[in-house]
C-alpha cells in the first residue's frame, strides 16, 4: 500500500482553494487527483483535519484461540467447516478467519499420503517383477 501525501501537499492544497482556484485548477498545478483534492477540502470544512487518515488497522480476533487449540489436539482431522461449528457457528466468525487463526497458530494440515504416484516423476523406483533378469542378455549370433 502507498504512502500518504505528505502534509505540506496538503496545506498548498488548501492554500489554493483558500486563494479561490477551482478544483481542476488545484489539482492540475500541483498534479495531482481532483478527487483528492476535494476530500481534503471536505475532510478540513467537515472534520476540521488536514492530516492523513491513519493506515492499516487493528485485527479484532474473535476467537478463542486456546479453544481452539483444544479442538485440534482433540480430534486434529477435523475440518474447517467442524472447527468452525464447535467453535459457535455463525455467532463467533466465519470460515475463513478459523484458517487464519490455524495459520496463526501455526497449525496446518497434513499432506495426505495416500495419493496416486506422480506420472511425471517417479517418486520411488518400482520393483522388477518376480522372474524377470533386472538388464536384458545380449545373444551373440543365432
Amino acid at each position: 500500500m502507498g504512502k500518504p501525501y505528505p502534509p505540506e501537499l496538503r496545506d498548498r492544497v488548501l492554500a489554493a482553494y483558500d486563494g479561490g482556484k477551482q478544483t481542476a485548477d488545484v489539482a492540475r498545478s500541483l498534479q495531482v487527483s481532483p478527487a483528492w483534492a476535494r476530500r481534503v477540502k471536505q475532510r478540513r470544512r467537515e472534520h476540521g483535519e488536514t492530516g492523513p487518515r491513519p493506515m492499516g488497522g487493528v485485527t479484532v480476533v474473535k476467537i478463542d484461540m486456546q479453544r481452539l487449540r483444544q479442538l485440534v489436539e482433540e480430534q486434529p482431522d477435523a475440518t474447517l467447516a467442524e472447527l468452525h461449528e464447535r467453535l459457535g457457528g455463525r455467532a463467533c466468525c466465519c470460515v475463513s478467519a478459523v484458517a487464519a487463526a490455524l495459520k496463526r497458530l501455526g497449525l496446518s494440515f497434513k499432506k495426505r499420503r495416500c495419493r496416486r504416484p506422480s506420472k511425471i516423476v517417479p517418486m520411488s523406483p518400482r520393483p522388477e517383477p518376480f522372474g524377470k533378469a533386472s538388464s536384458p542378455r545380449l545373444s551373440l549370433g543365432g
